[in-house]
């Protein structure tokens, strides 16, 4: 499974991640100089990182972050109103007419996750994703 993953990573990332990825840091970066968006910029460019490279791993809960939870989540919240449902309708759409090409499925599966993602980012790991066993 690593090999499809790499070559889906890279079949994404030339054909558009990294424009995605930039997209996600400039975004950071924008919300790290207005000083009141600083916490939400590490969450952000974890995205960024994701969306350069979404196959073979997954952003679940942080284990590190189960102290700070109530901060994260009301962060998650504002998040959420201001920008994620936005981010995460934009990556919903790609995913559906990625689909509707069925050569784009792959990719498709790719936005939705990035749409998930987006929802609330605040608080996120990337970790591999655990292979599948018969």
């Amino acid at each position: 499974m690593k090999g499809i993953s790499l070559l889906l990573n890279l079949l994404w990332f030339v054909l558009g991640g990294w424009i995605m990825a930039i997209q996600w840091f400039i975004g950071g970066l924008i919300l790290a100089i207005t000083i009141i968006g600083l916490p939400f910029v590490p969450g952000i460019w974890r995205i960024a990182m994701f969306s350069a490279f979404p196959f073979g791993q997954e952003l679940i809960d942080s284990p590190k972050g189960r102290g700070g939870s109530v901060f994260s989540g009301l962060l998650n919240i504002f998040w959420l109103i201001f920008a994620g449902i936005w981010i995460a309708i934009s990556h919903a759409l790609a995913g559906i007419v990625l689909f509707i090409t069925i050569i784009g499925i792959p990719f498709g599966f790719a936005h939705f996750k990035l749409a998930g993602a987006a929802l609330m980012p605040v608080g996120k790991e990337i970790v591999p994703k655990p292979l599948k066993t018969r």
